[in-house]
């Protein structure tokens, strides 16, 4: 076999016959736990047909997919598109050879990174959002998530671009390309290819805090699920209600990833680059 690895050893037979006790230990105590997770299910009556007829109901499925997943979508559509603004301008600006400009772009990376979200879209929404309904609940999540996003998307940036080989640069200066036209013709496709992958994990993780607009009552899933939860006529669904939410949580980001995934088998490769090492600042 050609799977030789430096850091393990292939088991020899009294080691595969304890990995597969394990695998066995490790089963069965799973298994448990789901059982134990039923039944005290069960005995908090969450298996009752009222608290999931809703989930069947037209009403509740319209509400849940237009209300709900339609919102969350646009919500992240938005936040996703002017996070690569954000994240394209800032990353070309720590690039920037003039230094107030870099200094500048650096400043607000660093802070928009270490804002927690949650604080973001909390502060956005009490100085700008608070006084405009539904609307300023909406655009509080997708600024908030616009400013931590694109300023992990700017180190993405920074590290496609840096990516790009030395020499292409070289040889476009030779032949008399200005630096506009170096970064905007030669190294931004290049590195775009490079860092697809990354870029679109970092949309998963954006679609996914969308629920911390629970916090700021903003349209969508969570929204939804707390009002099914709270109406008086479903018994107090909540365990069923977060279950079928986080199904479509889980869903959606399944497309998305599947989507990465050929995104990146036809055009890029198995070259990317490592988001959560871009997002710490490494290259």
């Amino acid at each position: 076999m050609s799977n030789n690895s430096v850091l393990f050893d292939t088991p020899g037979p009294k080691a595969a016959a304890r990995h597969r006790i394990y695998t066995v230990l490790a089963v069965v105590v799973l298994l448990g736990l789901l059982a134990v997770a039923v039944m005290r299910l069960a005995d908090n009556n969450q298996f009752e047909g009222r608290k999931w007829e809703p989930f069947v109901s037209p009403v509740y499925i319209e509400r849940f997919l237009v209300d709900g997943v339609l919102e969350t979508l646009k919500m992240a559509v938005a936040a996703i598109i002017l996070a690569v603004i954000f994240g394209a301008l800032f990353g070309i600006g720590k690039l920037s050879e003039h230094r107030p400009l870099r200094w500048f772009s650096w400043l607000v990376v660093e802070f928009w990174r270490a804002v927690p979200v949650l604080l973001a879209m909390v502060l956005v929404f009490y100085v700008w959002g608070i006084d405009r309904g539904d609307t300023g609940a909406f655009w509080s999540v997708v600024v908030a998530l616009m400013l931590y996003n694109g300023a992990v998307l700017a180190e993405v940036f920074r590290a496609g671009i840096n990516a790009v080989p030395k020499g292409q640069v070289e040889a476009a200066y030779a032949l008399g390309m200005r630096k506009t036209a170096v970064m905007m013709q030669i190294q931004l496709p290049q590195a775009v290819k490079i860092m697809l992958p990354a870029l679109i994990s970092q949309m998963v993780v954006a679609l996914k805090d969308t629920s911390l607009g629970y916090a700021v009552a903003a349209p969508g899933l969570t929204n939804v699920a707390k009002l099914t939860y709270n109406s008086p006529s479903n018994g107090q669904n909540i365990i069923p209600t977060v279950l079928v939410t986080a199904g479509l949580y889980i869903v959606m980001n399944l497309i998305l990833t599947w989507i990465a995934t050929w995104v990146q088998k036809k055009f890029v490769g198995e070259k990317r680059i490592d988001v959560a090492a871009a997002a710490a600042g490494q290259d």
